[in-house]
């Protein structure tokens, strides 16, 4: 029972009874295209439309062999294409596939998949190759999710964490757990059977050494998934500050481009603007917000309703003011009234505000247009504010600093050391219910409760270290993981 291995029954169905076919580069005219049959019947139903230049029968050729042919339709030649043969179960699906590499006309594509489909395939589902390389044994779950993941990946890191968890370094690790718990349950179940003979075949104290390695594992994996998310989803940046301080300035100059429109009219940006780039790795998403004031305007009134939001959903916030209304300050100045706008003491009330209101949003505070500032300005600004930025986002200075800045932020130590990062929401459920059900068998351990109530939450634990694996799993589930992947993977 403890081995059962449950999939997809009308999926693997399929997979003996019909070939599939689609169009695995991006749709859309290019230099080239390559369309993909997988099944049975996949070398014979490219045989019928593929005939080669050196009058060889694909049917009759080796796996991962390349031939040079023209696709016909009857006596009309569709196009001069290369035909790939992969032979199960040395291919991607493990099945027998056969892979065209055509012209990229969109014309010639979906001649070539009308030809495929009259002859006898059918069109894939998104991510059905994938699928069938899962239920053939040609992948684990968790190793077909990182397929999707290496897909979507756009920065260094997300890319170097699909790979590894592709090569089964996250399942690997979970497999030789669920391995070890799996061998004294089975010791367990054992002892059950011999319950009247008071026969003990798990040692205790080994299985004590096991659950506490396994507890602090599933720990370490579900601390990294916070860092893994910000990897692989990357970080968002609210820029937040006074009306016209110059956050689209500072926009324009972390993307190198005129991404946001630039104006001395304060209260340009009603909307906030999003976009993403690559710092030493990592994305970062900077999003520009309406600036902050009091306002009659309705329209801006609602601008700056939406920085609000979008500060909460920030990890990091940049507060930008502009140095140089604050010419004149002086660190022995001070007032009697309360501090008009712009002047450096109603930075610090609203620096405070940002603080108080956000308190666990990291923050970095920077002083633009610095350009204008003298180096004694520049000393007294730093006296009086903690950890200061200083940039002139008009010309660049200090941006670059400020990207290093960012990137300390995120703990890349683990990426560093090839350290097992989950990235996966539902393999971090997945965990945090293993864990919960490790507990209990620990708890048990301590209380010197019985082998079959023990047994009862192993088998919760191995259930969900299963779940993580594919070994056990739904049609639901398979489903809403395989919907996902783009047709013709």
């Amino acid at each position: 029972m403890l081995h059962a291995k449950i999939v997809i029954r009308n999926f693997a169905a399929m997979i003996y009874n019909d070939t599939i076919v689609a169009l695995a580069t991006p749709a859309g005219a290019g230099a080239i295209a390559v369309i993909r049959l997988s099944g049975k019947d996949a070398i014979s139903i490219a045989s019928e439309l593929f005939f080669s230049v050196s009058e060889k029968d694909l049917a009759s050729q080796k796996t991962h062999t390349v031939h040079l042919g023209h696709i016909k339709d009857g006596d009309r030649v569709i196009d001069e294409v290369l035909a790939t043969v992969f032979k199960d179960p040395s291919s991607y699906t493990g099945e027998n596939v056969v892979e065209f590499s055509c012209h990229g006309s969109p014309f010639v594509q979906q001649e070539i998949i009308q030809l495929c489909l009259r002859k006898g395939s059918r069109m894939a589902s998104a991510g059905e190759f994938t699928l069938r390389a899962f239920l053939n044994g040609k992948m684990d779950l968790s190793q077909a999710e990182a397929v999707a993941d290496l897909i979507a990946s756009d920065s260094e890191a997300s890319h170097q964490l699909a790979i590894q968890q592709m090569r089964g370094g996250f399942s690997s690790e979970i497999q030789k757990l669920r391995e070890e718990l799996l061998n004294f349950a089975s010791l367990i179940e054992l002892e059950l059977d011999f319950a009247e003979e008071d026969v003990e075949f798990a040692n205790r104290d080994d299985f004590q050494k096991l659950i506490s390695k396994i507890t602090l594992v599933l720990k370490r994996l579900i601390d990294s998934f916070a860092t893994g998310n910000v990897l692989k989803n990357g970080i968002p940046v609210a820029i937040v500050g006074e009306p016209n301080v110059g956050k689209s300035t500072l926009l324009n100059a972390l993307l190198n481009e005129e991404r946001a429109i630039v104006s001395e009219i304060a209260g340009t940006t009603r909307d906030t603007i999003e976009d993403e780039i690559s710092i030493g790795g990592i994305g970062f998403r900077f999003i520009d917000t309406a600036g902050i004031r009091e306002t009659t305007d309705v329209i801006e009134g609602l601008g700056i309703k939406k920085t609000f939001e979008k500060i909460e959903q920030a990890q990091v916030v940049v507060y930008l003011f502009d140095g140089s209304t604050i010419l004149n300050y002086t660190p022995s100045a001070h007032r009697a009234s309360p501090p008009e706008r712009g002047e450096l003491s109603s930075i610090l009330l609203e620096i405070e505000k940002v603080k108080n209101r956000f308190p666990q949003k990291q923050l970095v505070v920077i002083a633009n247009k610095v350009d204008q500032l003298s180096k004694e300005q520049v000393k007294n600004l730093e006296s009086a504010i903690n950890n200061l930025q200083l940039i002139s986002a008009k010309t660049g200075r200090g941006v670059d600093d400020l990207k290093t800045t960012l990137l300390d932020f995120v703990n890349t130590g683990a990426l560093r050391n090839n350290e097992t990062v989950v990235t996966n929401s539902r393999h971090y459920d997945a965990l945090l219910k293993a864990l919960e059900e490790i507990i209990k068998v620990q708890e048990g351990i301590d209380n010197g409760l019985s082998g079959d109530l023990m047994a009862i939450d192993i088998r919760q634990a191995l259930c969900h270290f299963g779940e993580i694996t594919g070994e056990i799993t739904n049609d639901d589930l398979l489903g809403n993981i395989f919907a996902n992947f783009c047709i013709g993977k």
